[in-house]
């Protein structure tokens, strides 16, 4: 393993945090529908579902009676990733569900040791198995908040990436956001990294949705994705079913940019694996 202070090679397996302090910009939405592209184009991709509420799990048609062992038994009961990760109807595609009894994990281990480092010990533990990881990607939903399970998965994560709605208070978020990821890599994870900005959301019809996107791209350049989620009727109504929107409906304008955005996340990744260490 690196030194502190050191950035770790990108390995086969990258993990990313789908992080947002701020609630309905799509987080969820974003973990289910990118990791269900992902593993359309041919990734091998792992959603942990770490939000108490559970609505990646629910979305991706993992039913209660199916959430025998959740993220919580990972985090607090020490239980193995490959214990709890159950089958979705997309072959490539896995989740570790959530569980209610995330929400008093912060309360749980108040005293106990490594309480921020419990999920990169089983991500890191996946990475040791004999062959090493099973998946090429994992996507951490996590919860619009700041908490312990939050910091958990920056703690873990290769890198952070943001889906932001296009609207007015956007940008304010994103600072509150990037103050997180400071502090995280200042005193947990120094080779946390912004993997990118994710507009979702976006109105062609609407002017102010254009000036956030022109305002996002401003500040943070080509950490910005080209690909925009637009508004869906059809990526909203899919959740209700089960299913993810390329399941539910391959041919809509949502599927389709979240198809385009997976080959740019992975079109990055290979880039950024061809540069010199």
């Amino acid at each position: 393993m690196s030194s502190v202070g050191d950035p770790r090679p990108y390995p086969a397996l990258r993990v990313l945090s789908v992080s947002n302090q701020k609630g309905g910009v799509g987080k969820t939405t974003t973990a289910i529908n990118l990791g269900t592209a992902l593993a359309a184009v041919g990734e091998k991709v792992l959603i942990l579902d770490l939000d108490p509420q559970g609505n990646a799990s629910t979305g991706l048609g993992v039913a209660r009676g199916q959430r025998r062992t959740t993220a919580y038994d990972i985090i607090v009961g020490g239980k193995a990733i490959s214990d709890a990760a159950v089958k979705t109807l997309l072959p490539g595609l896995e989740i570790v569900p959530s569980d209610p009894d995330l929400s008093g994990v912060e309360l749980e281990l108040a005293a106990a040791q490594r309480r921020s480092f419990r999920l990169r010990d089983a991500l890191e533990a996946m990475r040791a198995q004999p062959g090493g990881s099973p998946y090429t990607y994992v996507l951490i939903d996590c919860p619009p908040s700041l908490n312990l399970l939050t910091v958990n998965a920056m703690a873990a994560a290769d890198a952070v990436l943001v889906p932001l709605q296009c609207e007015f208070f956007a940008l304010e978020g994103l600072t509150q956001l990037m103050r997180t990821v400071e502090l995280v890599r200042g005193n947990l994870n120094p080779s946390l990294e912004i993997q990118g900005v994710v507009l979702t959301m976006y109105d062609r019809r609407n002017s102010l949705s254009d000036q956030v996107a022109k305002d996002v791209r401003a500040h943070f350049g080509d950490k910005v994705y080209d690909t925009v989620i637009p508004r869906n009727v059809r990526v909203s109504e899919a959740p209700s079913f089960g299913k993810p929107v390329l399941v539910y409906d391959l041919k809509c304008t949502g599927s389709q940019a979240y198809l385009k955005l997976a080959r740019e996340v992975v079109g990055r990744e290979r880039l950024r694996r061809a540069q010199p260490a």
